[in-house]
């Protein structure tokens, strides 16, 4: 069987798409490159250097076909780089020469080597002037044991010695069958022998995206048999049937075909209209008896690791202009058509007037709708302070919405019943005890939280985190871990002068500055990467911020209890810096509950009523004082505060 598929292990920068566009060029699968990055077509991808949609890509080469599956990389999209690898069989270690090891390509590389794939380790960049490839080979050495002898050096720009590549693939890697024979856990569950196989056509779903003229399309890697057009498909985990008008492959455009056969990677063009009707990570089957579907079959038949896409991070999406609401609905529907992790409902607030909370993976995939919203529908929005989910036990169990059961419909429909119940309760042990799920809600952002005199208890969502860094910063990233109430589970050293330190972080302390600050703590050394791990008890609060004695919802957060009065004082001297002074006094306060604890005061512009009393009795310039004190008394009655809509964009970083 002459067929490879394997991805590229890279960390950002280290010139993955790069190589991947000289592999093209070399198979002759496009003509020579005029333009960068071939497979990242996206304006912003091509901006910003990075990886933001995964690319397949078929090549033939000395008899073999080789599928690529091109993937974004950073840290914000572990999701599909978890769907790539296990799409695939084999990987390339791509690391830049004139760097090292990154903490995210180390993350990545464990996660490769635990789906069992077949590792190629790979040295880029060898034309540039730093490059040390020695060194680097050695610390690949130390990292994964592989011999220095098997890492091949290239350059993805010249496209030196990358047909070197192409052929290690071929004769270092094994026969996609017997990798299939040889990790039977990877493909299908334990006890189905190799007899009912042979009448069942498998493919996992690793991709779906909207195409304005084919609709949805399916990206898919046939496990078992072939798939064709034509042929009545079922969909395991969304229980949806679905007819497909026309199969391929990528070349990288779509390239229409007959069938796709045992082990090839292709498109199929579902019909439907949604990506959300054809689940990532569904397993596509096709009985070839025509018996029917036998429901007991079918979850034994089930390709192992579907995992739902989560988002971590939610924020209020509101348009500037409040007569643009409609456009911007339009806009996140269009969006969410092709992008399946944003999640949208309605919010409305008195500051900002009406908009949405939406869920992100993280916060670059937060920026990059932002950016998108812009680009392509020409809307320009106030996005608020993200927040990450909370889990909160209320007291009261006669208010909404627990009166109304919308909790326990949040927390089924949403998965988190696992965090409360057990990560190994099903969905039908959850529906049996919604009596223990009956006080839980789930809180999206600082305005749903209850009262605090009604909260049982609060639990966050805690990441593990990985972080690289040389020796001589580590006093420096360990105050900033401290600082962010880290805790460190255990420390690795890559060699004498880099050291894997292993944090457990709220993810509700990291979501915003933390990778920054990590920057400017290391002058640029360190790397990091990070995944959700649990939840578990924390004493949270809310904290209010009143602009004119108004509680303002879009500037709500929650935070630690230690950190109250510090982050309360920072948050009404960072707003006294940013509100422009209006024609009477305003009062900035931050509080918890009843009680604030900061306050800070924009004091009123003030015109000269005494420019035109020259001389004169005293008494004349106090009526005037008297009258323009009265007149600004009245002004804060009935005046409002005119917030810039800049104003919750810079709110979000911590102040220095």
């Amino acid at each position: 069987m002459h067929i490879r598929n394997f991805c590229i292990i890279a960390h950002i920068d280290h010139g993955k798409s790069t190589l991947a566009d000289r592999m093209l060029e070399i198979t002759w699968a496009v003509r020579k490159i005029d333009h960068n990055q071939m497979l990242d077509r996206m304006d912003i991808e091509q901006e910003r250097g990075i990886t933001i949609k995964l690319t397949p890509a078929r090549m033939q080469r000395k008899g073999y076909e080789f599928n690529l599956i091109d993937t974004p990389w950073h840290v914000d999209f572990q999701y599909e780089v978890s769907r790539s690898l296990a799409a695939v069989e084999w990987a390339i270690l791509l690391v830049d020469a004139s760097q090292w090891i990154q903490a995210q390509t180390l993350s990545t590389l464990y996660q490769a080597i635990d789906q069992n794939l077949t590792i190629i380790p790979v040295l880029n960049k060898i034309d540039l002037p730093a490059a040390n490839p020695e060194r680097v080979a050695h610390e690949i050495e130390n990292v994964i044991g592989i011999d220095t002898s098997e890492i091949i050096q290239v350059s993805g720009k010249t496209g030196a010695n990358v047909d070197a590549v192409l052929d290690a693939i071929i004769e270092r890697i094994q026969d996609p069958l017997a990798f299939k024979k040889s990790h039977p856990k990877k493909f299908r569950p334990v006890g189905q022998d190799k007899a009912q196989i042979t009448w069942i056509s498998r493919a996992l779903i690793f991709d779906s995206v909207y195409d304005p003229y084919k609709w949805v399309l399916a990206y898919v890697k046939v496990v078992d048999g072939e798939i064709k057009a034509g042929q009545n498909l079922h969909l395991i985990y969304t229980e949806n049937d679905i007819v497909p008008t026309e199969v391929g492959y990528f070349t990288p455009e779509y390239k229409a075909d007959k069938v796709l056969k045992e082990w090839q990677i292709g498109y199929i063009v579902t019909g439907e209209k949604s990506v959300r009707d054809v689940s990532i990570w569904d397993t596509m089957i096709k009985d070839e008896r025509g018996k029917g579907k036998d429901e007991t079959l079918m979850k034994d038949l089930v390709i192992p690791g579907f995992k739902r896409v989560k988002p971590f991070v939610y924020a209020g999406v509101y348009p500037i202009d409040t007569t643009d609401y409609d456009k911007l609905k339009d806009s996140l529907e269009k969006l969410s058509i092709n992008d399946s992790a944003i999640e949208y409902e309605l919010e409305d607030s008195k500051a900002l007037g009406f908009g949405f909370r939406c869920g992100f993976l993280w916060m670059l995939h937060m920026d990059i709708v932002k950016e998108r919203l812009s680009r392509e529908y020409n809307m320009e929005t106030i996005f608020t302070i993200p927040t990450v989910v909370y889990l909160i036990k209320s007291k009261n169990l006669s208010g909404e919405p627990i009166r109304s059961w919308w909790n326990i419909t949040t927390l089924l429909r949403t998965w988190m019943y696992k965090y409360i119940l057990g990560l190994t309760t099903s969905y039908d042990e959850a529906e049996k005890n919604r009596k223990e799920l009956t006080p839980w809600l789930v809180v999206k952002s600082g305005s749903d939280m209850i009262d605090q005199w009604l909260i049982d208890e609060i639990r966050e969502p805690i990441a593990s985190v990985e972080v690289v860094w040389p020796q001589e910063y580590a006093g420096n990233i360990m105050a900033l871990c401290q600082e962010y109430r880290g805790k460190l589970i255990n420390m690795d050293y890559i060699d004498e002068t880099r050291v894997v330190r292993h944090y457990e972080l709220p993810m509700g302390e990291i979501i915003i500055d933390f990778y920054d600050r990590l920057k400017s703590a290391t002058k640029g050394y360190a790397t990091m990467n990070y995944e959700f791990k649990k939840y578990q008890p924390a004493d949270l609060i809310k904290l209010d911020v009143y602009i004119n004695n108004e509680k303002v919802e879009a500037l709500s957060r929650v935070i630690h209890r230690d950190k109250a009065y510090y982050l309360g004082k920072e948050v009404v001297e960072k707003l006294k810096i940013l509100i422009p002074k209006h024609m009477f006094a305003i009062p900035l306060q931050a509080g918890i509950g009843n009680k604030m604890i900061a306050r800070e005061n924009i004091s009123a512009m003030k015109k000269d009523v005494l420019a035109k009393c020259y001389g004169g009795d005293v008494s004349r310039k106090r009526k005037l004082l008297a009258k323009q004190k009265e007149g600004k008394k009245k002004m804060k009655a009935i005046g409002s505060v005119n917030v810039p809509s800049d104003v919750f964009i810079k709110m979000v970083a911590r102040g220095e």
